[in-house]
């Protein structure tokens, strides 16, 4: 598994998984893991767990490597984090202490609020993605792998919307020789994992492999695409409260959320354009989930805003606020308040294991390009052209359980249930 970025989610990641396989506590939080799959009809009593229904590889299998502007071991990193506890990750410290971070790809105009030594040079961007081709060339040899996965767990770059460069795979491998600016590092790393087939994942809110160029490349060399912007704190709970308001038909007309966080993506977040870029997938969830165009009588008139502030006391605990102003039956408002105090990278990790393993099942089936399935995971889950994105948590877990199904050959369940009755 390649992870660019080995900050407070890589290293919460790769700790748990050496403590897991060390029996030292549980996979809470996987789907992949703990997760159970109804199969067949609700009278046949068949729910196994996922990881015995698909042939997912194993937490011993896994190998971990990654990229950091910072040249500190995944044990160092993972005690500056601040997030595991000093007496879990001195039982896992050996293993931490060997994953040390390659020089990164990094320009700071794409991350202005961060810089740091352990830094990629090269005459332009072709180079240094060839470059980081090589590091994973030597990766796979040293570790005599069969397969890869690579996820972008670097910081939030900043805003930026499709270009000429983007449309095609021409143009983009013009852009990388001539440096063009709109190629920021997390292209490259994307870049270089789909021409070698291997599956990409954007675990960040940035653009990345969501262009044209890119998922033209991926469906030329079989690399399975995911993303963007890992499903953890406050949307979460947005993608699981707005479908049932939805689902009972009660208004919604103000929905004010405010954060507060202080770890390294809460100072990267504290750049306005950076925080343009989270801004954007935080806020899009609602609009596909209620449907205002259906149902401008209820959700029409929604004013939506959120607000991150960057707060260093809290460290990785991140806290969110959200006021939901609704109203039911004659119009009468009502009001709902959630206070969500959470661990942000204790959320993300088993997310990161998910998709990974998600990933590799995918390109092991044959599965390339965009893998909608696994939106589940993600705030702004890429798609295909034309159609819109599925944001409801309890649809994209249905659609994610029927394509483990239709892996399997299993019959797809639909929850109609009318042949108990006829």
């Amino acid at each position: 598994m390649l992870l660019v970025g080995l900050g407070a989610v890589s290293t919460t990641t790769i700790a748990g998984v050496f403590a897991i396989r060390k029996g030292l506590s549980s996979p809470i939080g996987s789907l992949t893991q703990m997760g159970t799959i109804r199969l067949g009809k609700r009278t046949e009593g068949r729910s196994p767990k996922i990881n015995e229904v698909v042939p997912l590889a194993g937490l011993d299998d896994l190998v971990f490597g990654g990229w950091d502007i910072f040249q500190e071991d995944c044990y160092s990193a993972a005690k500056t984090a601040g997030v595991l506890e000093q007496s879990m990750l001195d039982k896992v410290r050996g293993e931490l202490e060997q994953i040390k971070p390659w020089p990164a790809v990094f320009d700071q105009h794409y991350v202005k609020r961060l810089d740091g030594p352990n830094v990629k040079k090269g005459k332009n961007k072709r180079d240094l993605a060839e470059q980081v081709m090589a590091d994973i060339e030597k990766f796979k040899k040293d570790n005599n792998l069969d397969r890869l996965v690579l996820i972008w767990c670097g910081s939030t770059e900043i805003f930026a919307t499709e270009t000429e460069v983007h449309q095609t795979l021409k143009n983009f491998e013009r852009g990388l020789e001539e440096n063009d600016p709109a190629i920021p590092s997390s292209m490259i790393y994307a870049y270089a994992a789909i021409r070698m087939g291997i599956p990409y994942a954007n675990a960040a809110p940035n653009l990345s492999a969501d262009i044209p160029a890119l998922v033209e490349l991926a469906q030329h060399t079989k690399a399975p695409l995911a993303g963007k912007d890992m499903k953890t704190g406050q949307t979460l709970i947005k993608t699981i409260v707005a479908p049932g308001l939805k689902a009972r038909l009660i208004g919604v007309n103000g929905w004010y959320s405010t954060n507060i966080l202080g770890n390294r993506d809460g100072e990267v977040l504290d750049d306005p354009e950076s925080f343009k870029t989270k801004e954007e997938t935080k806020k899009s969830s609602l609009d596909y989930i209620f449907q205002p165009h259906l149902y401008p009588e209820l959700y029409g008139n929604l004013t939506h805003m959120v607000r991150i502030n960057y707060y260093p006391p809290r460290g990785d605990n991140k806290e969110g606020w959200d006021n939901i102003d609704i109203f039911g039956w004659l119009g009468y408002p009502m009001q709902l308040k959630i206070n969500f105090l959470c661990r942000d990278s204790i959320l993300a990790a088993p997310i990161v294991l998910d998709v990974a393993l998600f990933l590799d099942l995918a390109k092991r089936a044959n599965m390339s390009g965009i893998q909608e399935w696994l939106s589940f995971y993600f705030k702004a889950p890429i798609h295909a052209p034309g159609l819109y994105p599925e944001h409801d948590l309890f649809i994209q877990l249905m659609k994610l359980k029927n394509t483990l199904r239709y892996f399997k050959g299993e019959e797809l369940i639909t929850h109609l249930g009318r042949e108990y009755y006829d």
